[in-house]
Order: C-alpha cells, then sequence, then structure tokens
C-alpha cells in the first residue's frame, strides 16, 4: 500500500492545428494526465507555461510563422524545472538536434501511437530523455561528434581545481552516472535505495551546480567525462 498518492503530471500541448491540439489533449486526459493548458504558437506557449507552470510541455516544433525551438528556450530561461517533448511530423536530424540543443528532454515523431506518447509523457515527467527509435543514437553521435570536433577527450581537459564536478558530492555523482544510463528518477531510486524525491532532488542540485538545463545536458557531460564508462 501506498504511503502517498504519486506525483500529478501536469500538461500543456502546442500545436498550431486546433483539431490535432485538442485531439491530443483529450486522449492524455482520458488516460489520466492532467492538462491544464493548451497553445497555438510560441509566444502563446511561453506566456502560458509562465502562468499555468506544467511539469510536462508537449509541443510541435513547426507553429505557423513561429518555431518550437524559439518556444523551448523561452520556457526553460522562465522554467527550468518544466520539462518539454516535441511531438512533430519532421524526423529531421537537425530539427531533432536543434530541439535538443534548446533545451528539449525528448523527441517523438507524430506517428507515435497515443499508447506510446502518453507512455513517453509520463517518462519525461520521471526525469527519462525519451526519443523515437534511432533519434537517441543521433543525439549521443552527435554530442561525441561536438566533443571531438572541440578536441576535448572528456577526462583530460582542465585541471581538477576547474572541474565543477569536484563540487558534486558522492551521491549525486552515483544519480548522474546512473541519469546518463537512460534511468529514470524512480529507476534510480530502486538501484540506490532512496526515495524519489530524494532523486529529483540529487539531480536538480547537480543541474544548478554544473549549470545545465536538463537530463540531455547531464548525459552530454556525463559522456565528456568518462562517467557512463562501466568500471
Amino acid at each position: 500500500m501506498r504511503s502517498e498518492p504519486p506525483d500529478e503530471i501536469t500538461v500543456m500541448v502546442v500545436d498550431d492545428h486546433p483539431m490535432w491540439r485538442d485531439g491530443v489533449a483529450r486522449d492524455l486526459a482520458e488516460r489520466g494526465l492532467r492538462v491544464v493548458a493548451t497553445a497555438p504558437d510560441a509566444p502563446a506557449a511561453v506566456r502560458i507555461a509562465t502562468a499555468t507552470r506544467p511539469r510536462v510541455v508537449l509541443m510541435d516544433l513547426n507553429l505557423g510563422e513561429t518555431q518550437g525551438v524559439a518556444a523551448i528556450a523561452g520556457i526553460l530561461e522562465r522554467l527550468p524545472g518544466t520539462r518539454i517533448l516535441v511531438l512533430s511530423a519532421s524526423g529531421e536530424h537537425q530539427d531533432v538536434l536543434d530541439a535538443v540543443k534548446a533545451g528539449a528532454s525528448g523527441y517523438l515523431v507524430k506517428s507515435a501511437s497515443i499508447t506510446e506518447l502518453e507512455a513517453a509523457v509520463r517518462r519525461t515527467a520521471d526525469g527519462a530523455a525519451v526519443f523515437t527509435p534511432g533519434l537517441a543514437g543521433l543525439v549521443l553521435g552527435e554530442f561525441r561528434r561536438m566533443d571531438t570536433a572541440d578536441g576535448r577527450t572528456g577526462r583530460g581537459g582542465g585541471s581538477d581545481a576547474e572541474d565543477p564536478t569536484l563540487r558534486l558530492t558522492e551521491r549525486e555523482t552515483d544519480v548522474l552516472r546512473l541519469v546518463a544510463k537512460g534511468m529514470t528518477a524512480r529507476q534510480i531510486a530502486t538501484r540506490l535505495v532512496l526515495s524519489h524525491r530524494t532523486v529529483e532532488s540529487h539531480v536538480q542540485n547537480t543541474l544548478r551546480k554544473l549549470h545545465l538545463r536538463n537530463r540531455v545536458e547531464l548525459t552530454r557531460y556525463a559522456i565528456e567525462r568518462g562517467l557512463t564508462d562501466d568500471s
């Protein structure tokens, strides 16, 4: 028996097509997610998200005359704890990379079923980086390519005094390693015998100390430092 009910997942749906936007919002609500708002374009998305503070923003990239990438950056500037899951008709690699670089936590194409979409929203709320199959490898591959192009090995750059990893506690480092391996906060809690909220607190503290915005950036950071290698 649970000692407390699970955290409620609040969602905002952003899409410039009213029928699609309303349909997705209705389907998610029917599956137990609380849709607190919808928005048709980037300026409205930033404004409404700031007012309603959803846990997850489900967002298209093509928003008519505006672009979802601008909305992602705008929302995260105001609500750094919010997680953004892109749901787009485009599977173009550059669109995926642009969204992730702006701060998106994941990326699905619109061919996903409602069951897949619901699961993705829940996993995003729980701290996972969720991608349509094949896209996660693209993102991590790009991060590795950028690291190589920048001349970074992930292990030898800079002195210890300059390494922000040294500001992390041992437990925060443990959590960082598991986040980078793709584990959700609940999975990490089980592995480390911690509460879900304690794991989330460690993640937020790590993001703050490393000046990062989301778990995708944490994963890149861990790859750069070799923290994903098995000992």
